[in-house]
């Protein structure tokens, strides 16, 4: 006879409408965000030097990214009056502000990335070693088409 399991009711309020968690983390889980962030954390860099920066990105998927960023106050777009036109990209005081929960998150990332490496492989640890592999070989070999 199986024992019945009883349903224990959550003790946390449901989040209010339009989360703001849920609403920053769609934001920093967007395609290249936090690569965009961490580079532009030092100061402006042009299109073309975020490009080299981020192995992997394409121009176009780039500029939809900076464009986003922009239209949400994250980042500031400035025209340089060269010809041709030059574009510099920098952090607002908005963008500055997610850099604390970027950083947070790379750390919580490298315990994650240590305890996955000195834990014993199994089944699903023996094929996301090989997903990884993978996806390592696919950025090797971008780069150097690049």
């Amino acid at each position: 006879m199986e024992a019945s399991v009883k349903f224990r009711p959550s003790r946390v309020a449901a989040p209010p409408d339009g989360c703001p968690l849920t609403e920053c983390m769609a934001f920093l889980g967007g395609a290249w965000t936090p690569n965009i962030l961490w580079y532009l954390r030092e100061g402006p860099r042009r299109f073309n030097e975020l490009r080299r920066d981020i192995v992997g990105v394409s121009g176009k998927v780039l500029s939809q990214r900076l464009q986003r960023l922009h239209a949400d106050g994250i980042v500031k777009r400035r025209v340089m009056p060269t010809s041709p036109p030059t574009v510099e990209y920098e952090l607002t005081e908005l963008g500055r502000e997610v850099l604390p929960a970027v950083d947070a998150i790379v750390e919580v990332g490298h315990r994650l990335k240590a305890r996955r490496s000195s834990a014993p492989v199994g089944r699903a640890g023996l094929a996301r070693a090989t997903g990884e592999q993978r996806t390592e070989v696919s950025r090797v070999k971008r780069t150097a088409r690049s």
